[in-house]
């Protein structure tokens, strides 16, 4: 029997098994997918938000402020790439103006700092590219990037070192309780607990209504991006959003802490809760409306495109914390944007509640930092040359478009919670994210993830589950065939 259960390893599930990890409890992680940040975590903005936008006295509001404070500091300790670049968003329209006033009083009183009203001309000295008929901007010097698989696998990693266990493919069924134990049935064995943490994602409100009668609704809603070749790194500097809709922040541009430039989302309301295909007139609306924000986007230069599902609660903001009738069931449901900046706060919190409630204690081992994996592009060339002495893997090049090496790969599958496909390597090294797209780069990785793992190549998936990508070797086959 666990002390708790985090139902998802997304950033969410992974920042709250991180916190409690501190605590001396026995800590238990499900996911259905293979690896962390396989879901609504692995494809969005990657955009630290300021704390703006969310209405005045909402759990958005707090916690967005709260994560944009923290984030420097987690960062530093988790290792994980965190650019402070400042965000601007643009009006086209005079009249707009006092939309943009209304913005800055709501972040004022949220607890936003610095921000102003820019005119075009200290907009045009900012950002060369700014679209014609822009007039003015609302600039919030707090906002910043950061790379979502990269924090989502640094609260992994250490939640892991201190203790916390992850259970891949392992599909949640049910969940109820009995007799003040919670029970956890998957696809592959039931689990007990004394709490749960529903970190769900899209799929949050399944399960909390399973164990409340105060019913909630998820609604998956896509949004598609397109991802721009760091050969055009600096068009912008900083994130470029639209005046907000009810359906969000409107198409950003916006660098990446990686050099590339990301431009989206669209947002289509889905019933579907795992439709993440892109499509052509999703693309093309992105292209279309970024153009009003930012001019000449060269658009060829684009690497690829994607789509990630926002997780949006028909109340509109998060819900945090135990229903009135399922006490020991913790939600962490509707966690949209801004549930990337407001991660670290969340994690405290929710931890907090379940270490009130059961008196957990703190550990006095607890490993409050990580190291990512080396980038050997990083240091001198003599201590580069002195590193591949030592250990030859840091001198073999497999991802050429990214410069990653062997030893990145070795140490991203051998890591806590280690990579397990092309799609988990890709995440933790960006071996394949560069332009060609893996196009090169797959049968090296897969060879090494084959050796790493002792699994034939035809177990090697993109992606875990059915996403093979060798079914067979033709030498093996029939030779009439």
């Amino acid at each position: 029997m666990y002390d708790i259960i985090i139902l998802g390893a997304g950033v969410i599930g992974c920042a709250v098994a991180r916190e409690l990890s501190k605590y001396n409890a026995k800590i238990l992680v499900l996911e259905k997918n293979e690896d962390v940040c396989s879901g609504t975590s692995k494809a969005n903005s990657g955009i630290v938000h300021s704390g703006y936008d969310a209405h005045n006295g909402t759990l958005k509001a707090r916690f967005n402020i709260e994560g944009n404070r923290m984030m420097g500091d987690v960062c530093d300790e988790l290792d994980v790439p965190f650019d402070r670049i400042g965000s601007l968003t643009v009006c086209t329209d005079e009249k707009n103006i006092a939309d943009l006033e209304a913005l800055r009083e709501r972040g004022e009183k949220n607890g936003v700092e610095g921000l102003r009203i820019l005119d075009r001309a200290e907009l045009l000295a900012m950002e060369p590219h700014i679209g014609d008929e822009v007039v003015a901007a609302l600039y919030a010097p707090t906002a910043g990037v950061i790379c979502p698989f990269k924090l989502t696998i640094a609260f992994a990693e250490n939640a892991a070192v201190n203790g916390a266990e992850f259970r891949f493919d392992s599909e949640v069924k049910k969940v109820y309780c009995d007799d003040g134990v919670w029970h956890v049935v998957t696809d592959n064995g039931e689990y007990t607990a004394k709490a749960v943490v529903n970190a769900a994602g899209v799929y949050a409100d399944v399960f909390h209504n399973m164990v409340s009668e105060k019913k909630l609704r998820i609604t998956p809603r896509r949004g598609d991006y397109i991802l721009l070749d760091r050969a055009v790194q600096g068009f912008v500097n900083h994130t470029v959003f639209q005046l907000p809709t009810k359906l969000g922040k409107g198409v950003l541009v916006t660098p990446t802490v990686h050099g590339n430039t990301i431009v989206g989302p669209t947002a289509v309301d889905m019933d579907d809760k795992e439709c993440t295909a892109t499509f052509a007139d999703g693309i093309d609306s992105v292209i279309e409306k970024s153009a009003l924000s930012v001019k000449d986007l060269p658009t060829r230069q684009v690497i690829t495109s994607f789509a990630g599902l926002r997780a949006h609660e028909d109340g509109g903001d998060f819900i945090l914390g135990e229903p009135d009738d399922a006490p020991g069931f913790f939600d962490c449901a509707g966690i949209e944007s801004p549930g990337l900046t407001a991660s670290p706060a969340i994690g405290v919190y929710i931890a907090e509640l379940i270490r009130k409630k059961y008196s957990l204690s703190e550990k006095e081992d607890y490993i409050a930092r990580r190291k990512d994996i080396l980038n050997p592009s990083t240091l001198s060339l003599e201590e580069r040359n002195e590193l591949i002495r030592r250990e030859p893997a840091y001198g073999n090049i497999i991802c050429r478009c990214e410069s990653v090496t062997e030893g990145e790969i070795l140490d991203a599958i051998r890591r806590p919670v280690g990579a397990r496909s092309l799609d988990g390597v890709k995440r933790r090294t960006r071996a394949g994210m560069g332009r060609c797209q893996a196009g090169f780069c797959s049968p090296k990785v897969m060879e090494i993830l084959r050796r790493e793992r002792n699994i034939d190549l035809t177990e090697v998936t993109k992606s875990g589950g059915s996403s093979k990508i060798v079914f067979a070797r033709t030498k093996d086959g029939d030779s009439n065939e």
